[in-house]
């Protein structure tokens, strides 16, 4: 009786041959598999759901809003919105926590964006850049528009292209150059000159109805330069997908007329590209992620434009200082980061495409859709900037087309463009305008 129960111990918990020539003997195998079926399945359980987690929403949180450093200033928003409800007085503090809060926002739509780029074409990878790529202008822009401050709109969307192109391209130069002294920093001079033609493109449009204003030669006064404005930004609106068509053309045709390169080259090539552009977070994350973020960008531009007049009373400063100088350089300050970043590992055509390119969709894309836009509302919202903020950017594209003439950059033409926007700085803070809002 007692060996019959042993065997049928012994084949209940273990297939492999175990002596039973004593009873010591049976029993530890017994006590090893006892403790072998409770650990391995709990093993298997933690190992899934690392995997989980890994793979799951959970990382796509923590790559997207806790990864980048940037993203420290995320509480910076949701203190803002209880600011504006507790302290209603303290509206400067409103706006300053909101541009803050924006901030890694913007960046995390310009990520997830490009995210979303490695799952399309290059047609409509190009689309989304030009898309997003400014869409928290946009966003603010429209929030504006809908508030009738229509100045707010042109002199925020006019900061923003002084900014990429004299102060973001001087520090990237500057940087660039310091580090990399001991060898000459070179970029695509075509792309450049396309560039630099689209920008001086966007300044005769924005040109002409101040021109036709102030010379009181309108034939409907009033009228004629807004008609002409909308006809204008439908212009070049078909110039700027004109050039998205352009460009990816001429690439896919570079490309193919390309020397054929040695299987080393393609390797190395191969290797270099499955190392670089590796998507972190599916198509569809991308695609949630773009609209949550832009949801919340929404939100918060609403507290942003309400704040404007109020932080220009309690601080004290221009109206036009503010949308013009302190809102793009906030607002744009991942852009200015990322820049300085490429310029110093000597890339400097990917400095350029943020720089420049960034300057090219705000005034041929940007501009030009919040006029449409305002035509949709019924907002009068036009091409006339006034004469002081046109000259302005009229000088600042002729500068900057000069200097990048001959391909390279060093240290010193980066100082001369961060002292080039100090002085527009300087300009817009003793500038008074006297038009209004509502006109």
């Amino acid at each position: 009786m007692h060996m019959g129960h042993m065997d049928d111990t012994i084949d209940l918990d273990s297939d492999e041959e175990v002596p039973f020539s004593s009873s010591q003997a049976s029993n530890k195998p017994r006590s090893f598999d006892f403790e072998a079926s409770r650990v391995v399945p709990h093993a298997k359980f933690t190992w899934k759901f690392i995997k989980q987690i890994r793979n799951g929403p959970l990382m796509s949180i923590y790559i997207v809003l806790i990864k980048a450093k940037i993203n420290v200033l995320l509480p910076f928003g949701p203190l803002a919105i209880l600011m504006h409800y507790l302290t209603g007085k303290h509206q400067g503090w409103v706006f300053f926590f909101s541009l803050l809060g924006i901030t890694p926002l913007a960046e995390r739509l310009g990520y997830a964006t490009e995210q979303l780029t490695f799952f399309t074409g290059p047609t409509l990878g190009g689309l989304l850049n030009a898309t997003f790529g400014n869409a928290t202008e946009m966003i603010i822009s429209i929030y504006a528009l809908r508030k009738g401050m229509t100045r707010v709109v042109k002199q925020s969307l006019l900061g923003s292209i002084l900014s990429n192109m004299l102060l973001v391209l001087g520090c990237a130069f500057l940087s660039g150059g310091l580090t990399n002294r001991d060898k000459v920093q070179r970029f695509n001079k075509a792309a450049a000159a396309v560039n630099s033609g689209l920008l001086l493109m966007a300044v005769m449009c924005i040109l002409f109805p101040a021109v036709l204003h102030f010379t009181h030669t309108e034939l409907h006064t009033g009228e004629s330069e807004l008609y002409l404005s909308r006809f204008s930004s439908c212009i070049m609106l078909v110039a700027y997908a004109s050039y998205l068509f352009f460009q990816l053309r001429s690439q896919n045709t570079h490309h193919l007329a390309d020397e054929v390169p040695t299987e080393e080259e393609r390797n190395s090539n191969v290797e270099s590209s499955e190392e670089e552009e590796v998507p972190e977070i599916t198509q569809l994350e991308s695609m949630v992620w773009l609209g949550i973020l832009t949801l919340w960008i929404s939100l918060l531009s609403g507290y942003l434009v309400d704040a404007i007049q109020g932080a220009s009373d309690s601080w004290n400063l221009p109206l036009s200082f503010i949308s013009v100088i302190i809102l793009p350089i906030v607002g744009n300050a991942a852009e200015h980061a990322s820049a300085i970043m490429f310029a110093v590992k000597d890339k400097l055509d990917i400095t350029l495409g943020v720089a420049i390119g960034s300057s090219t969709q705000i005034s041929m894309f940007v501009i030009p859709f919040c006029v449409v836009v305002g035509w949709c509302m019924g907002k009068p919202m036009d091409l006339n900037f006034q004469l002081f903020e046109t000259a302005s950017l009229f000088i600042t594209v002729l500068v900057v087309s000069f200097l990048l003439q001959d391909g390279t950059s060093n240290y010193f033409k980066g100082l001369m463009l961060i002292l080039s926007y100090l002085i527009v700085a300087a300009s817009f803070f003793v500038h008074v305008d006297t038009t209004d809002d509502d006109a």
